[in-house]
């Protein structure tokens, strides 16, 4: 595999973090951007100590300066990005009567926002190299869920970004592809558990009954097929949505 440079976005922790591991392990530079800088760097640490090249910048991805001065950065430090992870996102959770518009606003900002600033940001270097990777995360969630519509919606929105920048820079030897969660084992999910006041251990359980493989994902099952989006042989695979939630989703 030609070594590249990836940025993943939410990287700290959970499947951004393992996201990143993988891309390096695959051999590429992986620029490790979050909004909590000083976990980023723990990734970048972790990275860097297994031999590879790495960096850990702190950005607001829905900030629109922020976004481009964090690319220029990376192909400053790294080199010409040419594979990106649309990562970053935040839970506002409610039911649709007590959903907040600046709930609404938050989690549609990071997730759409967000990936948008930051595809706009490094399609140019992607079109120059005649290559690119974009991958965006979506989730079983698109599909709809209780007590998320602004997830739901941002969720969806990401489907379609999706489909549409492989219609647009398809011809420049860029895809653009997503991959939809289901239940992951992250801190984001306990969260959850806590916020609804049942263990984690009790939620795990529950999600587990309710997955045909009979176990919930791990980041490194969302990694990996982040991986294969990113690799050289997916260079014939574009504009499409790959559920890895242990059973049909779609």
């Amino acid at each position: 595999m030609t070594a590249r440079t990836a940025i993943v976005t939410g990287a700290a922790r959970g499947i951004g973090a393992a996201t990143a591991r993988r891309l390096a392990a695959d051999g590429h530079a992986v620029a490790v951007l979050d909004l909590l800088e000083d976990r980023a760097e723990e990734t970048a640490e972790a990275i860097a100590a297994d031999g590879g090249r790495t960096l850990a910048i702190g950005v607001d991805v829905a900030d629109e300066t922020a976004a481009t001065a964090a690319v220029d950065r990376v192909t400053a430090e790294l080199g010409p990005p040419t594979i990106l992870v649309n990562n970053a996102g935040i839970l506002r959770d409610n039911l649709l009567f007590k959903m907040s518009a600046s709930d609404w606003d938050a989690v549609l900002g990071v997730h759409l926002r967000g990936a948008f600033l930051m595809s706009r940001a490094v399609q140019s270097h992607m079109v120059e190299a005649k290559w690119g990777r974009i991958v965006n995360l979506s989730s079983t969630s698109a599909l709809g869920n209780r007590g998320q519509a602004n997830y739901a919606a941002a969720k969806a929105g990401m489907q379609g970004f999706t489909k549409t920048l492989a219609f647009e820079l398809g011809k420049f030897g860029v895809t653009a592809n997503a991959v939809a969660p289901g239940f992951v084992q992250t801190e984001m999910t306990r969260a959850t558990a806590e916020r609804i006041g049942v263990s984690f251990e009790d939620f795990l359980a529950g999600a587990a009954a309710e997955t045909p493989v009979g176990r919930v994902g791990q980041p490194e099952d969302i990694a990996a097929a982040v991986s294969f989006f990113c690799s050289e042989e997916a260079g014939f695979v574009s504009g499409q949505v790959l559920y890895v939630a242990g059973g049909p989703k779609a």
